[in-house]
């Protein structure tokens, strides 16, 4: 599997942004996909996850903010991320666990100014 997370960029506090990611070789139907983000000299953090069921879950910090949902026929789930605050600014990655390892996008970067 190889997931490819975009859609990352700058934005003004109270912004919005919208990441994609896309699975090829194999498709994401019926598994679990977080999005993960990674400030500088900060562990990964879970932001939230959907699994196949279409179950969704949140961190805290972006409850009621974020929003992710999958296309299965288009491979892809996205993170709609509003009302951005500069404390979101991160790398983001998208990950999956299938085949009994672990897959990871490469990541796409967040800043939000203030």
């Amino acid at each position: 599997v190889q997931l490819q997370a975009s859609g990352g960029g700058l934005v003004q506090a109270g912004g919005s942004l919208r990441l994609s990611c896309v699975a090829s070789g194999s498709t994401l139907r019926g598994y679990t996909v977080g999005w993960y983000r990674q400030a500088p000299e900060k562990q990964r953090e879970l932001v939230g996850s959907i699994t196949g069921a279409g179950r969704l879950n949140y961190a805290d910090s972006v409850e009621g903010r974020f929003t992710i949902s999958r296309n299965n026929a288009k491979n892809t789930v996205d993170l709609q991320m509003n009302s951005l605050k500069p404390d979101d600014t991160a790398v983001y990655y998208c990950h999956t666990f299938k085949y009994g390892r672990d897959f990871w996008g490469q990541g796409t970067q967040v800043t939000v100014s203030s």
